[in-house]
């Protein structure tokens, strides 16, 4: 529905609330007439009680448990809303809505769903019978001027130091993995760093649901495809990443690696494709190598564990952890340099560190500082004509 008709419905509604209220000898104050006749639009043209939260700018995220548990994201905390359904039918009626137009159906034979609004929001929805207190839905409201490295910096995630030293290593082609929990800004944070990618090159994204917002002019967005009812049409990560690398691509930015995707894309870094960039769940650096582990697995192939190990220590140069901090914060607090292999064993080296010097009124205070080591890269930094200062690294260096 376009505006025009969105308009002209509305005033159709107009007529027939002020008729009802006629007929019904109905006396509201001016306020309470307002906001009944808003609900009943929010009802018919949009997606119920939630109409308010998603035109909220300080909402990030929405979160239905119930029909009165409702939470909403701000400023990285959770908080309840006030804002309530009728009932689980009420809350199944607004799924409903959100999904029906995207071509996605939820129901007892398909009670899970996983979409993208027109706006880029991400919307999941989930129904009994796996769902066992009732509907539940969450939407990741689509950031309409995404953060640069600048906000980075000014709310503290990282230095103006390590933001330079990043954006040296996505120009000289390394390979970068984008680690951390959920929700703790990873995909803010690869969209930030896919920016620093010169105009001039060509660059293939793949995602699951496509939230990357890149602004050079030479940009394909691949999108996954879940099956339809018939239990036909995938075509998962994994197809568009083998994908990828018959599309002439400069750069690959895989939104994330969830499975057997993840050796495909360690053996494109390890092919010609560097510079490639991608995110990954984990909570350490470390932890992010027995991810990748185990998702090379998960490809299916029969590999022995020192040869998948072998592709990681080859591929990727550098991983950056990210965290959502106890006071809501996200913080970038490991740069960590992937070194090679010594035995079985690949041998890592943080290159800055976040040191937490105390709390403050409930804000975390601490910085990102540089551990003192260089990393084994910069001569390909340097061989890009980037040349950092000398004392990014700090004092040993």
């Amino acid at each position: 529905m376009d505006i025009s008709q969105t308009d002209e419905v509305r005033r159709t509604i107009q007529d027939m609330f002020e008729q009802i209220l006629t007929q019904e000898n109905l006396i509201l104050s001016r306020t309470e007439r307002e906001r009944l006749f808003e609900s009943i639009v929010a009802e018919i043209l949009g997606f119920g009680p939630l109409e308010p939260l998603l035109a909220d700018e300080t909402v990030s995220e929405i979160m239905v448990n119930g029909p009165d548990k409702v939470f909403v994201e701000r400023k990285g905390k959770l908080v309840p809303s006030r804002v309530q359904f009728e009932g689980n039918e009420h809350v199944l009626k607004v799924i409903d809505r959100i999904v029906s137009p995207l071509g996605r159906r939820i129901d007892e034979s398909s009670p899970l769903v996983d979409a993208r609004l027109p706006d880029g929001s991400r919307v999941n929805a989930i129904i009994p019978p796996l769902a066992l207190n009732g509907p539940t839905l969450t939407i990741r409201k689509f950031e309409k001027d995404p953060l640069t490295v600048d906000d980075l910096v000014r709310f503290g995630s990282v230095t103006p130091e390590v933001a330079e030293f990043l954006k040296a290593c996505v120009v000289s082609r390394l390979n970068i993995v984008v680690s951390g929990g959920t929700g703790s800004g990873k995909t803010t944070l690869l969209n930030i760093l896919s920016s620093f990618i010169p105009t001039d090159e060509r660059i293939i994204t793949v995602e699951n649901a496509a939230e990357l917002q890149l602004r050079q002019e030479h940009v394909v967005t691949l999108e996954s495809r879940p099956p339809n009812i018939e239990g036909k049409g995938e075509v998962s990560i994994r197809d568009l990443v083998v994908n990828t690398l018959r599309m002439r691509p400069d750069r690959i930015v895989v939104g994330e690696c969830r499975a057997g995707e993840t050796l495909d894309m360690l053996q494109a870094m390890n092919t010609g494709h560097d510079g490639s960039l991608t995110t990954a769940h984990s909570n350490s650096p470390r932890d992010t190598l027995s991810r990748l582990e185990t998702m090379c697995l998960m490809a299916g192939m029969d590999l022995p564990i020192r040869a998948i190990r072998e592709q990681i220590a080859s591929a990727v140069d550098l991983i950056v952890h990210q965290t959502r901090m106890r006071d809501g914060s996200r913080k970038i607090v490991n740069v960590t340099e992937v070194q090679g292999m010594e035995g079985d064993v690949i041998v890592m080296s943080d290159i800055f560190a976040f040191e937490q010097q105390g709390i403050e009124n409930g804000i975390i205070v601490g910085r990102l500082k540089a551990t003192g080591i260089r990393p084994k890269f910069i001569d390909q930094i340097e061989a890009s004509g980037i040349h950092l200062p000398a004392n990014i690294f700090g004092a040993r260096f």
